[in-house]
């Protein structure tokens, strides 16, 4: 049967419709596709060419490496004072002299062999390459106890993140009992048992610590702080009154201060990290910790948080010497607006960040999150989740789960161990991406990397898939250059006067850029 000719016109017009939502897409994807190619089962080392520690500090580093187990570790030139578990790849010891070290870590199994030049850094900065690792209040809040900690640890250990480089257990608020013990120091309550049983736990699995405190009297989630206002450091979970107007002052930094106490008792537990949260961070209460921290003859990574980005941004230049990274904005969630709104603005922090002290922009929104015991996939689209990831890795920011990994997806496991693309955030150099190109809703960010190349993220903010170039003159670029797709890991080819890709709405093609011979 022949039909009609207004039946076909409509038909045909109805094709071009769908075919034109298809190849013009309207809106981000929300089906995950999977970028990142599953790791060989030959062995590979991953993580950072740089490691920084301090004169008679003990050492912890474990060689971060995929590939299939058993595996035997080996460490030329290793500096006497350090050894090397074979089987584990786990560093430990302690160096006295300054100075710097190259090493040439090894990794062999059954299927061939690795290695990896590595330089270790006996001066006065830690974090020479931003940290790495899981924070519990994204996930768990007030919820958090030792018996969660140590799963998000094991969890850690057994899905594989270790062999690409994440690190550190960071145990945030709600901790904290009263004070007591050989410091007089905050003790912690009902829900943590033993925290250097903890602590040991945790180092054992070829993980490091964090803990949490503030200097007001109490912390945002209403427990002990590191002030009082007694000398006793005597506290109750009730508000302190100003004598001067009897008004409520629900956070204040007290009378007297335990921030000495508190450091020596974190360093007895074995404690590697201290999220130190307040607002308006002011240099004094820095000042202070930073001492007490170095006083204790353990490296303890001091993270500042949390601000308002003007109360900080104006005072940040006398700070950032005396800490390892700091929040530059307020608390993310797992929103566009919120994600994008924060990444996308942190173009006046460029000039602080350097190798020891890094501009943080709060942690990641990937995964099972939930601020509490009920928890849900993140809200953010795979598209979002990409960009997220990439930003935060041209930012040289600090990464930090906040997700429950014992609920890790294929999906959300394939963004967290892509090592070519955590491999920008760990770079040596420490330049953090700045915007080179791009107008409107399209944006072109670019970091230089320490063999040369360029990584360069090509971002589409809009609502509808959208052509993208980076330009060369934009680049500080000239001449024929290779292209290599860092999610995908494999080279694109060669490009002379520009490179253009199509990106998703919301989404990023992300790139390392490097002369071809």
């Amino acid at each position: 049967m022949k039909l009609p000719g207004w039946i076909i016109f409509r038909v045909t017009l109805a094709a071009i419709f769908v075919s034109t939502k298809i190849f013009a897409q309207d809106g981000p994807r929300t089906t995950p596709e999977f970028l990142t190619p599953k790791p060989a089962a030959s062995p590979r080392i991953n993580g950072p060419n740089i490691f920084g520690v301090r004169p008679g500090s003990p050492f912890l580093y474990s060689i971060p490496a995929t590939g299939e187990r058993p595996m035997k570790f080996t460490a030329a030139k290793l500096p006497r004072g350090l050894k090397l578990d074979a089987k584990t790849g786990q560093i430990t010891g302690s160096l006295k002299k300054r100075g710097e070290f190259k090493v040439t870590l090894r990794a062999k199994n059954s299927l061939g062999g690795a290695q990896k030049e590595f330089r270790i850094v006996v001066g006065d900065d830690l974090a020479l390459t931003p940290p790495m690792g899981w924070n519990s209040w994204n996930c768990w809040a007030g919820a958090v106890d030792q018996e969660k900690v140590l799963r998000s640890a094991r969890a850690m250990a057994a899905s594989g993140l270790a062999q690409h480089g994440w690190t550190y257990i960071n145990i945030d608020d709600t901790w904290q009992g009263k004070r007591g013990g050989e410091f007089n120091a905050i003790q912690p309550n009902e829900k943590f048992s033993d925290m250097k049983t903890l602590c040991d736990e945790i180092h054992a699995l070829g993980l490091k610590a964090g803990i949490y405190s503030t200097p007001w009297v109490n912390s945002y989630g209403r427990r002990n702080g590191g002030s009082a206002e007694n000398p006793e450091g005597f506290w109750t979970n009730a508000p302190t009154k100003s004598p001067r107007n009897k008004k409520v002052l629900p956070y204040a930094v007290g009378k007297f201060s335990f921030a000495t106490n508190d450091a020596a008792q974190w360093a007895a537990w074995g404690f590697d990290c201290l999220k130190y949260d307040w607002n308006p961070i002011e240099r004094p209460q820095v000042v202070e910790m930073a001492d007490a921290l170095r006083a204790t003859k353990r490296d303890i990574i001091l993270s500042l948080s949390n601000n308002s980005r003007d109360r900080l941004l104006d005072r940040i230049a006398d700070i950032a010497p005396l800490a390892q990274a700091w929040r530059t904005t307020g608390d993310i969630n797992d929103s566009w607006g919120s994600m994008s709104g924060i990444g996308f603005k942190q173009g006046d922090w460029t000039k602080f960040s350097r190798p020891g002290h890094w501009n943080d922009p709060d942690m990641l929104v990937v995964g099972w999150v939930g601020w509490g015991p009920k928890l849900h996939a993140t809200k953010l689209t795979p598209d979002e989740q990409y960009a997220h990831i990439s930003l935060w890795c041209l930012l040289a920011s600090p990464l930090l789960m906040g997700c429950d990994l014992e609920k890790l997806d294929d999906f959300t496991l394939s963004l967290l161990t892509n090592d070519e693309v955590l491999a920008v955030d760990q770079d040596s150099l420490g330049k953090q991406a700045v915007q080179v190109g791009g107008d409107g809703d399209l944006k072109i960010y670019a970091k230089p990397l320490d063999d040369g190349s360029l990584a360069v993220g090509l971002f589409n903010v809009g609502a509808t898939e959208s052509n993208v170039t980076a330009n060369w003159p934009d680049l500080k670029l000239t001449g024929k250059q290779t292209v290599r797709d860092l999610w995908r890991q494999k080279n694109l080819g060669e490009f002379s006067e520009k490179f253009e890709a199509t990106v998703a709405s919301h989404g990023v093609v992300f790139v390392r850029i490097f002369p071809t011979p």
